[in-house]
């Protein structure tokens, strides 16, 4: 690299922490690298390829929706397992896989929804630091985020807690435990809104812009799902796991414009009509999945 500076080299690797194992002289490349996230597939990159269905029951990592031999369930089915045993176990992060395992299992269940460490620790029978040191494994693995809240001049008071989703529609709907006492409307709802993150937070990435992604909610129980904030843009998004939509569905999106009018307000849905309503722009999110680009905006 030094003795050619002409000549762009491209690094590709799941974890530094092997490069740093491989001994004292491992050269981590400290302020002449730049850092890039890749993320499972955008709709956009799969083109005719995508469809709604599949992408909650399946997700978008390349190696389950192209797979070479197996089928895409086969091998969403043993992803994580060999992902856990490969990048947890031999990295000697956790001690007691089985712990990790029960974890990982109640975390799902708060897929798209706010954080309650204390909750989680008492469902998986861990101690509160253990599930503090797990999510810390999940968040430097890149398998899961956490969505923290949109504070910038706040008028209302806000919750404290960050949201928490997995990277990816698939990897949840193989986490989340099913049982007869589950509502199939609640776990696509919570796959929906985990599948436009992911996309929102893949297109910020690749956009290269300055900004952040959000939710926002009030003490009072108000809500909008998603707050894109960037140097050229500012978009409040509500996602809703439904074919029509009523008054009562926009009431996050009023409250927040309210307080932002500056933002514009869109309103995903199932069905198949694009309209304005009450100022909010709704679109079908198929549509919008598939609109959405790096470096162009989320909405025109």
């Amino acid at each position: 690299m030094e003795k050619s500076p002409h000549l762009k080299f491209v690094l590709t690797g799941s974890s530094a922490r092997k490069l740093k194992r491989a001994g004292k002289d491992t050269d981590m490349l400290g302020g002449r690298a730049v850092k890039r996230t890749c993320h499972p597939f955008m709709a956009a990159e799969m083109g005719t390829d995508f469809n709604l269905p599949d992408a909650l029951r399946l997700g978008m990592i390349p190696l389950v929706r192209y797979p070479s031999n197996n089928t895409s369930e086969e091998v969403l089915g043993t992803y994580l397992d060999v992902y856990l045993q490969e990048e947890i176990v031999n990295e000697g992060l956790v001690r007691k896989l089985d712990d990790f395992a029960r974890f990982l299992e109640m975390a799902s269940f708060s897929h798209g929804s706010i954080l309650s460490m204390s909750d989680i620790a008492r469902e998986a029978e861990v101690k509160r630091s253990t599930v503090d040191g797990y999510f810390s494994i999940l968040e430097s693995l890149m398998v899961a985020y956490r969505l923290p809240v949109f504070t910038k001049r706040a008028r209302r008071q806000l919750v404290g807690h960050d949201k928490f989703y997995l990277f990816d529609a698939g990897v949840y709907r193989t986490l989340r435990p099913k049982g007869p006492l589950d509502r199939p409307e609640e776990i696509d709802g919570a796959a929906l809104e985990g599948l436009v993150h992911q996309h929102l937070r893949a297109w910020l990435d690749y956009s290269l812009v300055r900004g952040g992604l959000y939710f926002w909610r009030t003490r009072a129980g108000t809500e909008v799902d998603f707050v894109v904030y960037t140097d050229n843009g500012f978009w409040a998004i509500e996602v809703k796991n439904a074919k029509k939509v009523s008054g009562g569905d926009f009431s996050g999106l009023k409250a927040f414009h309210e307080d932002y009018p500056e933002a514009k307000t869109i309103l995903l849905y199932r069905g198949e009509e694009s309209k304005v309503q009450d100022g909010t722009m709704v679109l079908p999110v198929e549509k919008f999945l598939q609109s959405l680009r790096p470096g162009v905006p989320l909405v025109e």
